[in-house]
This record gives C-alpha cells, structure tokens and sequence, in this order.
C-alpha cells in the first residue's frame, strides 16, 4: 500500500467511525485548558482531572496565579509528576500572561512557546483544541501510532520530525482532529506495551501489523520489539 492511499484509508476510517474526537482534559477556557495541558505532560489526563477543579477555583485567572507564591500553590499540585517543577512553570506563566500578554492566552505557537512550562507540544495542543488550527502536537501516543500504521518513516526519531511528515500528509481541515484520533487510538487499541491488535479495526491498513501478523495470531500477543 502507498502512504497517500494508507493515509487517505486511515483518515476515511477515523472520519467515519470517530467523528467527534476530543481531548479529555476538562475545561472551560483557554486559560484552564493552558493548565491542564502544562500539568498532564508525563502524568495521565484522569489524574489532572482530579486535580484541576481546586486550581480553577482557587486561581481562577492569570492573575491569581500571578500573585500566589511557590508554598501556597504547591499543595495543589503535589499529586502530580513534577510538582516543583510545574507550581514554579505555573507562577511564571500566570506572570507573563498577566504582564505581557493582558492576561489572555496567546493563539500562535509562537507566542506560546515563550511561556514557562509550555513546548512545542503544548502549544500545538492549545491553538488546534481552542482555535482549531492545523497544529498536530506530537506525544507518545501520536509518535507510536503514526510510526506503527506506517503513516510516517520509521526512521523518524524526534517528534519535530513525526509532527512534519503528518502535516505534510494531512489534509489541513483534518489535522487538529488527527490528533486525537491518534492520542485517542494509542491510549484505547494501540497501547505501548501490549496492544490490542485483535480489537482493532484497522490492522488492514498497519504496517506494523502486516510484519507481525503470524506472532500476532498464534500467540495472541504482539512482540516488544519487530523481528529482524
């Protein structure tokens, strides 16, 4: 199969069985989603859930975060991979929202990036979910799906790398929603360790699947690592 006919599959696929795809961090502005998005990098989006509500109404602007201090937000944030870490990212990005940006949220990738805590990813996550820009942020999920089903070389070692062969290959309307189809595939079907390639629907058009088919099937189970 050629990549544009398997792209061209995968999207028809996810576009007829997934038409609403989401994140599934909850909130209700930019600014909320911002934070959520900064908190879930290495931590599962269930556990920011759990977290986000006493952060929005206790901080429930820019500014307030401006305004707190290091021993007052930390509490809130303990129960997350890399408290210290990310209470000092979110005090310096209440900060320079407030100072530089009037207390909004940015919506170019450029912008964005300027702000403590936020990368590439995050800023690609925050202009595709609040403006639906053609952004596809590059986590884990996207980076092991698109490699497995073939949509991007496997050489590809960097997720700047995966991020630009799949804006190359999709259509622009598609790609904010591309991105959970994939996030959303990973974390259901596709899982790292040991997917679910007797659920999934699409190992008609996967690669990864086409080369493994046979350990799949007889041992109802896919290897760590493809065979040489």
């Amino acid at each position: 199969m050629l990549r544009k006919e398997r792209y061209a599959a995968v999207i028809d696929h996810f576009a007829t069985h997934m038409p609403i795809a989401e994140t599934e961090l909850v909130f209700e502005n930019p600014y909320q989603l911002l934070v959520s998005v900064v908190l879930s990098a290495q931590c599962t989006d269930k556990r920011v859930n759990m977290t986000t509500p006493s952060i929005f109404r206790d901080f429930p602007t820019p500014a307030h975060l401006a305004t707190t201090d290091f021993d007052t937000l930390f509490p809130y944030i303990r129960s997350i991979s890399y408290p210290n870490n990310k209470t000092k990212h979110l005090i310096g990005l209440g900060k320079m929202l407030t100072e530089e940006f009037g207390g909004e949220v940015p919506s170019t990738v450029e912008e964005l990036v300027k702000l403590p805590g936020v990368g590439r990813k995050t800023a690609n996550v925050i202009t595709s979910v609040v403006w639906n820009q053609p952004n596809m942020a590059v986590d884990t999920h996207v980076f092991r799906v698109s490699k497995r089903l073939g949509l991007v070389n496997q050489n590809a070692k960097t997720p700047l790398e995966v991020e630009k062969q799949l804006i190359k290959n999709i259509p622009k309307k598609y790609v904010h929603i591309a991105h959970h189809w994939l996030i959303l595939h990973g974390r259901y079907v596709c899982l790292a360790r040991s997917p679910k390639c007797l659920e999934c629907n699409i190992t008609h058009l996967c690669r990864y699947f086409e080369k493994n088919k046979e350990d799949i099937l007889n041992k109802d189970a896919l290897p760590l690592k493809r065979k040489k």
